[in-house]
């Protein structure tokens, strides 16, 4: 168990992998379910990442040790029925009240969004865009070494990233469920990687407004079925890619950290040209509007982000 793990079960005050006999909630597991629902209200909003605001809440190094714990031994234990085998690798006690309270967040605030998006598009799309250049900033300071190497690696995601914006295929996403697995698949590394928001992903991916529609209905019942399957397709590419995308960032970041968080960056700002096309309204007070929710919004963000980092420096 590294240094942060330990850290975080001494927070929580359990074990990092508890049986589960007689499963009775305790206080930790409702701090657990309050964590997890922030952070589905984060994985909810373009530009901000649920993995931030699970290093905030010192729950990050815990979850990414559970998911990388998931492996074909689990399967085994499944088939042998040894419940306490798996609750115990998968950190149940844990991992159980945050993903609901995942969920619960990101039900939540589904409404919300998709009003906004409705009604308030343009203004909607500036308070992203101040978010992610926000979270840009702030992704860019776990570059340990700015050189000529990661400044062109930087660079280069910018224009890929601006230039795969522009295509025709992006204003116009396929619609099969082999896309919407594809999606989840992509836009659930915001889980482990702080910084970098799945909802952004999912916005440039053209499947952001679906996929909120959806999950706005589903609390009522307001769903068909074809809906509702695709949210499951939806849900099984966010498992695949929890699963599998954890062990290739693992690698990624202890092989070459600078070069594939510059890289981030850079996809990160290229990508802002999805969301500030030069057709919003620049008429009257619009223009002012839109710039001072962008700046409110990079504000915030970065004054979360000064807050974790006092509030950290306080604990040690």
């Amino acid at each position: 168990m590294n240094t942060e793990l330990q850290a975080e079960a001494a927070e929580n005050s359990l074990p990092s992998s508890p049986d589960l006999p007689g499963f009775k909630p305790t206080k930790q597991d409702f701090r657990h379910f309050g964590c997890g629902f922030l952070m589905g209200v984060a994985d909810v909003v373009p530009g901000v990442s649920g993995g931030t605001v699970a290093l905030i809440l010192k729950v990050y190094h815990r979850l990414v040790n559970a998911i990388t714990e998931v492996d074909i031994s689990v399967l085994t234990d499944l088939f042998k029925r040894d419940f306490k085998a798996v609750a115990r690798k998968v950190d149940l006690r844990f991992t159980l009240p945050l993903g609901l309270g995942i969920a619960t967040g990101i039900l939540s605030l589904a409404r919300l969004m998709h009003f906004l998006l409705d009604e308030h598009e343009a203004r909607t799309n500036a308070v992203f865009c101040g978010l992610i250049l926000a979270s840009t900033l702030i992704v860019s300071r776990r570059v340990t070494s700015w050189n000529g190497k990661t400044i062109a690696v930087m660079l280069v995601g910018v224009v890929v990233a601006a230039w795969f914006m522009g295509l025709e295929f992006m204003s116009t996403p396929p619609t099969g469920n082999w896309y919407v697995f594809l999606c989840g698949t992509i836009g659930i590394c915001a889980m482990i990687l702080p910084g970098v928001s799945g909802a952004f992903i999912l916005r440039v991916l053209g499947k952001y407004e679906a996929i909120i529609a959806l999950l706005k209905g589903l609390p009522r019942g307001e769903v068909t079925f074809e809906g509702f399957t695709t949210i499951v397709v939806f849900c099984c590419g966010c498992l695949v890619g929890l699963l599998a995308f954890s062990r290739v960032l693992k690698w990624l970041l202890s092989k070459y950290h600078d070069v594939t968080i510059a890289l981030l960056c850079g996809l990160m700002l290229g990508s802002l040209r999805k969301l500030w096309p030069i057709s919003w309204p620049m008429e009257g007070r619009e223009p002012v509007v839109l710039l001072g929710l962008f700046v409110f919004a990079t504000a915030v963000v970065l004054l979360i982000d000064l807050w974790a980092k006092t509030r950290s420096k306080m604990a040690d």
